[in-house]
């Protein structure tokens, strides 16, 4: 398939990677029904890891399967599937080929809650190579005591993966005993969390959507003595599509944890206007009925492909 002006513009950021990279990066802006539109919906089934089985699968029983998560993703035309080791394992071979696949190499978990998570490192880049991935996948916590350990093993990571021509795709979640709750999606929090992610070379950063509150004290002068508007999602969705670069980095944000269809649909539309390049989007999805769930995230398609500029 060829590109589009937009995914060749997209790809133009990337002039310092290898064409490996840029081909896989290439296959996800090309893939399912956003394809040439540079706008991307994932869907994300890491949360059995991070959260336990019947947290994310007794409400949708189906969801327990690995191959379901495959097929939903492919039959609702998403742009690419991110799991960890298992998942992927479990059904890479009966899909082969249909959907583009990320490896999330790192988790944590729920049995041991701490003021700074941390990550253990559970997949290598070889096994998404092994696997057919287009790219893997990495969570750093900003904020964490323990942070710069892992930015240090994703600067490791980074390096071998796009070596090996894999996009690398890093979750960035701020946490840490420093900083508040309400902290961990603060305007301000969030745009460095970004910024720091882009710094470290990631090709696709992916964020929670930010709320209005300012948790810095600095960062608050900074923004009300520059007239930083944050009142509306829609800015701070473009304040953090601006601190990646000027909008040079692909950023997209996560659906976090179940609502109501309506709330999803009228937050997706604030993103897109923002200026986000799309939706990872797991719990949201998955934990419907299939149907329900297809419906739901082609009309999340719907509205990102409503939002690219007339050519």
């Amino acid at each position: 398939m060829a590109h589009s002006a937009r995914v060749r513009e997209i790809l133009s950021w990337y002039r310092s990677e290898n064409p490996g990279v840029l081909t896989n990066l290439g296959r996800l802006f090309n893939h399912g029904r956003l394809a040439g539109t540079g706008r991307l919906v994932i869907l994300p089934v890491d949360q059995g890891w991070e959260h336990g089985p019947a947290r994310s699968f007794a409400v949708n029983a189906d969801g327990y399967d690995p191959r379901y998560h495959f097929q939903l993703a492919i039959d609702a035309g998403c742009s690419a599937y991110a799991a960890p080791l298992g998942a992927l394992e479990a059904g890479a071979a009966d899909f082969a080929g249909e959907i583009p696949l990320i490896l999330k190499v790192n988790h944590n978990n729920s049995l041991y809650a701490v003021k700074n998570p941390n990550q253990a490192v559970v997949a290598s880049v070889d096994d998404a190579l092994r696997l057919g991935c287009v790219g893997v996948g990495f969570t750093v916590y900003p904020g964490s005591a323990n942070a710069q350990d892992q930015f240090e093993e994703f600067r490791a990571l980074a390096k071998e993966a796009k070596a090996k021509g894999l996009v690398v795709v890093l979750w960035a979640y701020a946490r840490g005993e420093q900083i508040s709750k309400a902290g961990e999606t603060a305007i301000d929090v969030i745009s460095y969390a970004a910024h720091m992610s882009a710094q470290l070379g990631a090709h696709i950063i992916k964020v929670k959507p930010p709320t209005a509150h300012l948790e810095l004290a600095s960062a608050k002068k900074a923004y009300e003595d520059n007239g930083r508007a944050v009142g509306t999602l829609t800015e701070r969705i473009a304040d953090v599509v601006q601190s990646c670069f000027n909008g040079r980095r692909v950023v997209i944000f996560s659906g976090g944890a179940a609502k109501d269809t309506a709330s999803v649909l009228a937050e997706v539309k604030e993103i897109a206007a923002g200026g986000g390049f799309g939706s990872i989007m797991g719990r949201n999805a998955f934990q419907r009925p299939k149907a329900e769930a297809v419906k739901l995230l082609n009309d999340v398609m719907d509205v990102f492909a409503a939002s690219v500029p007339s050519s």
